[in-house]
Parts: structure tokens; sequence; C-alpha cells
């Protein structure tokens, strides 16, 4: 079994910069430095409120990716213009809800009806195209159905239940996962990433499940760059996939 790849969401970078409105932390810089310690690509998210990173962010960016580039957007006319204008390696489509502190859930794709096309306006022009989705069958039917490239289960409830120290519901929300990994896997050529509320300490269990192509980490490593460092932040959360 290959260890997964380590995307590294450098949001929370410019939620600081943002904070005080000036010029630093500079997202592009994190990025940059994050790619040198190790990380396999760089997860952004622009947000319709843009709330932390900016448009500026993503085309400034994603020339300077030696990686590559997932921008992670809301299904609407605006955000498919900024990606087509764009160019990143993959795009992954997300729910938004301007209230939420974070992403709350996984995508509805069985209620989106036009979304099959917007992911093939997106393929047309060389981007490929992951779906954030809750691990739930009906819904990675519906991707495969959509044709997207990839899918990228949402980890939240089986973060917040093992940092709750509700060890049933971790185990059940970790069987959730690998059942739904393993029956992408059986029903598609799709690839299978994973990602939301990830953590050194609960990580490898999801690190570990045969099939997941790549973890997407953002907050729990900028936290660990706080008292480590990003570069050694980066390579903790490598290393904790294997323990």
């Amino acid at each position: 079994m290959n260890q997964p790849l380590l995307g590294v969401n450098i949001d929370h970078i410019a939620t600081l910069r943002n904070a005080r409105g000036v010029n630093y932390p500079c997202p592009i810089a994190g990025a940059l430095l994050c790619e040198e310690a190790g990380a396999d690509g760089i997860t952004l998210h622009l947000r319709e409120d843009r709330r932390h990173i900016k448009d500026a962010d993503v085309y400034a960016m994603k020339p300077k990716l030696k990686t590559r580039m997932n921008l992670e957007m809301a299904v609407t006319d605006e955000m498919l213009a900024i990606a087509l204008d764009v160019q990143p390696t993959w795009v992954c489509l997300v729910p938004e809800k301007r209230a939420e502190l974070t992403t709350e859930g996984g995508l509805d794709v069985a209620n989106l009806p036009n979304l099959a096309k917007f992911i093939s306006t997106l393929q047309s022009a060389g981007i490929l195209v992951s779906l954030f989705i809750d691990p739930d069958i009906h819904q990675i039917d519906t991707a495969i159905a959509c044709r997207a490239d990839a899918i990228e289960l949402h980890t939240g409830s089986y973060a917040e239940a093992d940092l709750a120290g509700e060890l049933d519901k971790r185990n059940d929300e970790l069987h959730r996962i690998k059942t739904a990994v393993q029956y992408a896997k059986q029903h598609s050529t799709m690839l299978i990433n994973a990602g939301h509320g990830l953590t050194r300490d609960n990580v490898a269990a999801i690190a570990q499940i045969d099939g997941i192509h790549e973890l997407n980490i953002g907050h729990a490593l900028i936290a660990d760059a706080v008292f480590m460092g990003l570069d050694q932040a980066v390579k903790a959360m490598k290393e904790a996939f294997k323990n």
C-alpha cells in the first residue's frame, strides 16, 4: 500500500494576513515553503465572500507553484470563469454557506442538475475535477455518473468524534469512510482523496486506508506551524501518516 500524497491547504495563512489588513504573511511564500518541505500539492479555497484567499492570490500563485494547484470553489458561474482563466491543475467543487466557519459537509451532488455540464466545461479546458462529498454511496454513484476525475471524502464527522473522545462514533465514521473508499474503488477509476479536520493525532487511520490517493490538510497543519515552523509542520504531518 502506498502512502497518500499530502496536499497542504494554505487558506489560513491568508486568514492571518487579513486579520491585520497588511500584506504578510504571504500565502504564496507559504505555499512555496510547503512545497520545499515535501508537500505534493497546494490547495486554496477562493470563497465567494473572499474571507481569506483573494483573487490576486490565486492568479499570482499559479505560475509560481512547482507541484500543482488544487483550487477549491463553489459551483457558480463566477468561479467557473475564474478557474477557466487561471487554469489550475485541479478544481475541487465544494459547498458554501455564508455564515459557516468552515465547510460543514460534502457537496450534495445528487441535487445539482447542471453539475455534469459544469464538470465537462472544466475538463474541456484541461482542468481535472474533484467533488468534495460525504462518504455516501449515493453521492459516489452520482460523482461517477458526472464523470468526475476524483472525489474527496469529507472526514469532518470522523475528526469531530475523535476530538470529542467519542470512540464508538469515531469508529463508526472510520468504517463509513473505509466502506466508501472500497465502493469507489470497485465501481470507478476515479482518484479517491479525503480531508477535513485531520490532525497529526487522527490522520494515520485515514492515511492507512488502501485506496486513498491524497489527503488535503490545512487548519491543523498551519496551527502546528505556529509552534514548529511551516517546513517542520509539513514534514511532521507526512510522518504522522505512518503512525
